[in-house]
């Protein structure tokens, strides 16, 4: 899981090309503190459990040295990983196989100073539930 995890924050940071169909950004007029404040309350707000936090950015710069880079990906970066039972069993009984997408998760980067909001992108289809779903997890942080 961790894995797939740090290769979608990689894509994130190879650039707008790369990342522009893999993920949804949106920018954050706060800090990085705020912002997975915000994040944390707009998930549990729905009624939503957060499995766990991923301190992604705590982990690529702690190792960086070790891995010979000495590139800054993001000054900080975590990911709230969490389901939704009915959106998963909506999905998941439309194709058993969704259950490759579980669970969703919504990062807060902050890369020189500007932070960012997102999540990956899913494929067309009963996905597309998913995606709103983050989606409007993500504009309730946003205000």
């Amino acid at each position: 899981m961790k894995r797939f995890i740090i290769a979608g924050l990689f894509a994130l940071a190879a650039g707008p090309g790369i990342a522009s169909d893999q993920a949804v950004t949106h920018p954050f007029a706060g800090s990085f503190d705020d912002a997975t404040f915000a994040v944390e309350n707009a998930i549990v707000g729905r009624g939503l459990v957060i499995d766990y936090v991923s301190h992604t950015g705590e982990m690529l710069n702690r190792t960086g040295e070790d891995v010979g880079s000495t590139k800054e990906l993001f000054e900080e970066a975590d990911i709230f990983l969490f389901c939704s039972a009915q959106i998963s069993r909506l999905v998941m009984e439309a194709d058993p196989m969704n259950i490759a997408h579980c669970p969703y998760g919504i990062f807060v980067a902050d890369q020189a100073g500007e932070v960012m909001i997102g999540y990956r992108t899913y494929p067309e289809g009963p996905m597309q539930e998913v995606q709103s779903l983050l989606e409007g997890i993500v504009q309730d942080a946003l205000q």
